[in-house]
């Protein structure tokens, strides 16, 4: 699809691909939460995950990604992002969309100019039920992002049923009526078998919680064939699942985009 300049003309363009969705499959209820770690795929709503560093910004949209489709229940997750996070830690990579074990038919990428767009897109991909959850990311600080949108995009999520992540990079934390708020950065993979490159890991903390869990750090990998975080193996092996377990099975093929 060519770029769309008007956001008016964007989100239209957003209504009309959600329309083709396809039938709502009914969510899946998870295990998030199992093994004390209160993902935040265990609650609907809007949730703010950080990047603790520029440098991290790739890796905290993974796990976001990771976020949503253990709250997605099995319907399409749509990821949109400010053309600035492209410039400044690159665009998405089907090859490597594919090796976290994402299917074309799972992820919907929008592009758009900036933090307004953003959220406007976000709040008509929650108005659809097609849609299980949304990914946000943004860069830097913006006027835009204020208390009263974050409480819009709350209230989308919870009427719509569906969960919302707003990915911040190069911003620091502020007040906003997300359920969770994440601290992310990339830890390095325990290696596997042959000197494999092992599965992507992560260090999340929770930074605030209105459910009342604790300030926590974790430390997790994310498994593709199960598409779910791991804790990383012991020398004996074995993993403990941590949230939301669905079928992979990727097909061949780009990802779908509007703008």
């Amino acid at each position: 699809m060519k770029n769309i300049k008007g956001r008016s003309d964007l989100v239209g363009a957003l209504r009309t691909r959600l329309s083709g969705c396809g039938t709502l499959r009914a969510p899946t209820r998870g295990e998030a939460g199992r093994a004390g770690l209160p993902l935040a795929s265990a609650r609907r709503g809007l949730h703010d995950v950080y990047a603790a560093t520029s440098a991290d910004s790739a890796s905290t949209n993974a796990f976001a990604l990771g976020l949503g489709v253990g709250a997605a229940g099995g319907r399409p997750v749509v990821w949109a992002l400010q053309h600035m996070a492209d410039q400044e830690s690159g665009r998405p990579y089907g090859p490597g969309l594919h090796q976290m074990g994402f299917r074309p038919r799972d992820l919907l990428l929008v592009r758009v100019r900036d933090a307004a767009a953003l959220l406007a897109v976000g709040e008509e991909a929650l108005r659809s039920p097609a849609v299980g959850a949304v990914v946000l990311t943004a860069w830097g600080e913006a006027r835009a992002f204020t208390l009263t949108a974050s409480r819009r995009l709350a209230m989308a999520a919870r009427a719509g049923g569906g969960s919302v992540f707003l990915v911040r990079a190069a911003a620091d934390p502020a007040p906003s009526a997300a359920e969770t708020r994440w601290s992310v950065r990339a830890v390095a993979s325990s290696p596997l078998e042959a000197g494999a490159p092992g599965r992507p890991a992560f260090s999340a903390t929770l930074l605030r919680s209105r459910g009342g869990e604790a300030t926590r750090t974790w430390t997790m990998e994310w498994d593709r064939e199960r598409r779910v975080f791991v804790e990383p193996a012991p020398l004996s092996g074995g993993l403990v699942p941590l949230a939301a377990q669905r079928q992979a099975g990727a097909r061949d093929g780009d990802m779908r985009h509007v703008a």
